[in-house]
C-alpha cells in the first residue's frame, strides 16, 4: 500500500475544519434558508458554504478524491485515498441554535480509515486521531472508557433521516437499548463517536447512517483504543454501525 505522511495530512484536515468552523460559528443564523426539506431531513445554505470552504482547502493541498454530503463523490487524480467530509453534522441542531453540531473530515485509503478530525466549533474542541498513533482532544491524549459491562455503560444513539420506523425494527432496537444503563441522543453522529473516543460514553449505535456522518469519527475511536463494526444496511449507501470501547459484555 502507498504510504503518506499522516501527521501532515492531519494538519491539512484540521486547517480545513477550522476554516469551516469559524465560518459556521460566525454565521448569522437569522439568515439561514432551507434549501431542501424531504421527509425528516433538511439541507440549509450554511451546509453548502461550509462544504465549499473545505473543498477549496483540501483541493489546494492534495489530489485525492473527495466524498461529501452535499456534492457526493468528486473524483480527482488520486483515487487511492479519499477525503470524506460532513461540512455540518447536526444540521437540525445548528438550525435550531442548539450547540450539538460540528465539522467532520476523515481520510481513508480505500476501505481503511487512516485519520479523522472533528471540530466542535461551539466549544472550541478539536477531536483528532491517527490510527495506530493516537487520539487527542485539543492536543491532549484521549482514550476510550474502561467500563466493560453494558449494565454500567452509556450508549449514544439516534434516528437518522433514513431510519426504518416499522414496528418490528423499532421493537428490536428498543430491546437492545434496554441492556444499557443510560441512553443519550445528541443529534450528531460525529460528536457521538468523539464521546466514545474520550470515554464520555461507552458505545454509539445507529442504523441507516451515511458514511460521511461517521467517517471522521471511526479513525478517532480506533486511534483511542476502541472498535468499529460497520455493515451495509437496507439502503446500499447507508450503514449499520456499532462503535464502542471494545470491552462491553452482556453482564
Amino acid at each position: 500500500m502507498t504510504t503518506i505522511n499522516l501527521k501532515s495530512h492531519l494538519e491539512i484536515a484540521k486547517d480545513a475544519a477550522e476554516l469551516a468552523g469559524v465560518f459556521l460559528a460566525g454565521y448569522d443564523r437569522t439568515t439561514i434558508k432551507i434549501k431542501t426539506e424531504e421527509g425528516k431531513d433538511i439541507k440549509i445554505n450554511a451546509d453548502v458554504r461550509s462544504e465549499e470552504i473545505i473543498f477549496k482547502h483540501l483541493m489546494a493541498h492534495s489530489a485525492y478524491t473527495i466524498l461529501s454530503e452535499e456534492k457526493g463523490m468528486v473524483n480527482r487524480d488520486d483515487n487511492n485515498f479519499m477525503w470524506i467530509v460532513d461540512p455540518l453534522d447536526g444540521t437540525m441542531n445548528y438550525f435550531r441554535n442548539m450547540p450539538m453540531c460540528c465539522v467532520s473530515i476523515g481520510l481513508w485509503q480505500k476501505e481503511k480509515p487512516l485519520l479523522g478530525v472533528i471540530y466542535d466549533f461551539n466549544t472550541g474542541e478539536y477531536f483528532t486521531g491517527i490510527v495506530g498513533q493516537g487520539a487527542w482532544r485539543n492536543d491532549q491524549p484521549i482514550h476510550v472508557s474502561g467500563i466493560d459491562k453494558k449494565e454500567k455503560a452509556i450508549l449514544a444513539t439516534g434516528f437518522p433521516a433514513n431510519t426504518d420506523f416499522s414496528r418490528d425494527a423499532i421493537e428490536g432496537f428498543i430491546t437492545d437499548l434496554k441492556t444499557y444503563k443510560k441512553i443519550r441522543m445528541f443529534g450528531s453522529a460525529a460528536l457521538s463517536t468523539c464521546y466514545v473516543a474520550c470515554g464520555k460514553v461507552e458505545a454509539y449505535l445507529e442504523k441507516d447512517i451515511m458514511l460521511w456522518d461517521i467517517a471522521g469519527g471511526i479513525p478517532i475511536v480506533l486511534a483511542a483504543g476502541g472498535q468499529a463494526e460497520k455493515k451495509t444496511a437496507r439502503r446500499e449507501s447507508s450503514f449499520h454501525v456499532f462503535i464502542s470501547n471494545g470491552q462491553l459484555e452482556n453482564k
